[in-house]
């Protein structure tokens, strides 16, 4: 999904997850170089067509923001990155974020044995 768009594109979206909702000027500021606000506007105008973007009026002018939920952006990108990296393994890639134990807390690793005691559960209904 985001995956597809080129990678100037790809930096916006991935601006207006990180910040918000943002004005032309505010996602030229967080741009890794400098684009005109014509060159922005332009782009923002194809992310729209291409679904990836929406416009609203406010106050501050024009905002725009993504039109596809973060949870659905990021699952997108996981898929990808399993079909990739992993074969489709999902069980390939919980192992490969369960070989980074080191770096997580109690608490995550708690959170993480309480997510897959859950999806045990679903799964026997």
């Amino acid at each position: 999904m985001l995956s597809s768009l080129p990678p100037r594109e790809r930096e916006i979206v991935d601006i207006l997850y990180e910040r918000g909702a943002s004005t032309v000027t505010e996602i030229g500021e967080a741009l890794s170089d400098d684009l005109s606000g014509s060159a922005i506007r332009a782009m923002l105008k194809r992310l729209e067509a291409k679904g990836f973007v929406a416009r609203a009026a406010s106050e501050r002018g024009f905002v725009y923001a993504p039109s596809v939920s973060d949870k659905t952006a990021r699952r997108s990108a996981l898929s990808q990155v399993v079909r990739v990296f992993f074969n489709g393994s999902a069980t390939s890639a919980a192992a490969a974020l369960l070989g980074m134990q080191d770096g997580m807390k109690a608490s995550e690793l708690d959170e993480l044995e309480k997510m897959i005691a859950k999806a045990r559960e679903g799964r026997e209904q």
